[in-house]
């Protein structure tokens, strides 16, 4: 099973919410954590792995043979990414531009063009206690995040485990991709004007992709039913609900995960996977 931890906005506790669920989870079963929030991982500051292997990310960029190539100017016309320039008896590539699509390859009329790997980022790999962690890294100042999240999730195999993901946050193409093909979307939200709004951007995304979901409230308190109210107009269930706790919020900033330290949480995460396979069966 293949769950995705995302939430509309940045600082609704999806990091801590999805690495406290993976140490839960590990007391009785081996699960596969990826951090997909390759501009800014820091899931590894809660389970904190000791990284065994590391391998790069590549995508293909057009190299160009100037002893063919006539300078017509084609592969610049159709790149729809502005990633070459033709000027004079020259062809610029640039890089961080390139989508690796290959049609400036396909069309060359001189068959100048060939491709070759560049990096753009890196993927760690770690063991701990019943948990496998693999965290996706963008190198600075690229900006294919979309490709480094993939490739962590080609790590994924049919093997009956569970692999949770924690996606970035926001709603945009990065977003898109660390939630599709996965098998429900756990969104993390805060009960607030901002939570609620960004909440509802991610849940058009998750009904244009197909992809179940349910509601973790966090920070809540008694009384506050911004969220509760949308998830009963948009027939979405709320699977747990994390209270506004002090404790909590200072072993954040040491840390250390509150499911450690506070027995008194462990039933918020008991019921989170009985709960997303009965949906799911439905």
């Amino acid at each position: 099973m293949v769950i995705v931890v995302a939430s509309g906005k940045g600082g609704t506790g999806k990091t801590t919410f999805a690495s406290n669920l993976a140490l839960y989870l590990a007391r009785k079963q081996h699960l596969c954590f990826m951090d997909l929030d390759v501009e800014e991982p820091n899931a590894h500051i809660f389970l904190k792995p000791e990284a065994t292997s590391q391998y790069a990310v590549n995508k293909s960029i057009p190299e160009v043979d100037l002893q063919k190539c006539t300078f017509c100017g084609q592969c610049a016309d159709l790149c729809e990414y502005n990633a070459l320039a033709v000027i004079e008896n020259d062809v610029m590539v640039f890089p961080e531009l390139c989508h690796s699509c290959g049609v400036c390859q396909y069309f060359c009329p001189e068959d100048a063009i060939s491709e070759r790997d560049y990096e753009i980022g890196h993927i760690k790999v770690a063991e701990l206690a019943n948990i496998r962690f693999l965290e996706g890294n963008l190198n600075v100042g690229e900006i294919t995040v979309p490709e480094v999240i993939h490739q962590v999730k080609d790590n994924i195999v049919k093997d009956g485990g569970i692999y949770l993901l924690d996606a970035p946050p926001g709603s945009s193409c990065s977003v898109v991709e660390s939630v599709k093909g996965t098998d429900f979307c756990i969104l993390v939200t805060e009960p607030t004007p901002f939570g609620l709004s960004d909440l509802a951007l991610m849940v058009g995304v998750l009904k244009k992709l197909s992809v179940p979901a349910g509601i973790v409230i966090n920070q809540y308190q008694e009384g506050q039913t911004i969220i509760d109210d949308y998830a009963l107009k948009e027939d979405i269930p709320i699977l747990a609900r994390i209270p506004f706790d002090r404790q909590i919020a200072e072993l954040y900033s040491t840390g250390i995960p509150f499911i450690e330290a506070l027995d008194i949480y462990d039933d918020i995460f008991s019921g989170i996977i009985p709960q997303i396979e009965e949906l799911l069966a439905k």
